[in-house]
């Protein structure tokens, strides 16, 4: 069992992905492998991870979803363990289409759980694999952005290039 991890350039800058077995472990926009790895469950993770310069589909895919082809992240496999329904509402968040953000609490609704819209917010703060499980589409009911471990600057990016794209 052997653990990847890439950094790729991105316009949202340096997006560093650790994957397993070609399943993405964690991921998000910064180029410290360190930073990403407290995000995955213990069990999932070797004790040595090996930098590489390409991940192959996950690294194509990434470039992808920038050069506009915003479904290419979906195809990529992602590996994250919580409990019942948080693992559930991960899942949720990855048939959220990309142009058209959910609220919180619609996102409760969609993980059939609707009086569960802290528990919602949660799963998005908890989310190790930022993009592939794309917790950036999730906002306030109120039409203001929330959260977003990355960066509210990350988040408006990625919300306008779907926006646009859609």
């Amino acid at each position: 069992m052997t653990t990847r991890t890439a950094t790729i350039t991105t316009p949202d800058g340096p997006f560093t992905v650790i994957e397993r077995d070609g399943a993405v472990l964690a991921s998000g926009w910064t180029a410290d492998t360190a930073e990403l790895i407290g995000q995955i469950h213990p069990t999932l993770l070797a004790m040595d991870i090996e930098p590489v310069d390409d991940l192959g589909p996950i690294t194509d895919a990434v470039h992808a979803y920038y050069d506009g082809e915003l479904t290419a992240i979906e195809g990529v496999p992602v590996h994250q363990l919580s409990g019942p329904f948080r693992s559930h509402a991960w899942d949720v968040l990855r048939t959220v289409a990309p142009g058209r953000p959910v609220t919180y609490s619609e996102y409760a609704v969609l993980a059939g759980r609707p009086a569960a819209v802290r528990a919602a917010a949660g799963a998005c703060a908890l989310n190790a694999a930022a993009l592939f499980v794309p917790c950036h589409r999730v906002i306030r009911t109120d039409g203001s952005l929330g959260g977003f471990r990355w960066g509210l600057e990350v988040k408006t990016s990625l919300l306008e290039r779907e926006r646009a794209a859609g």
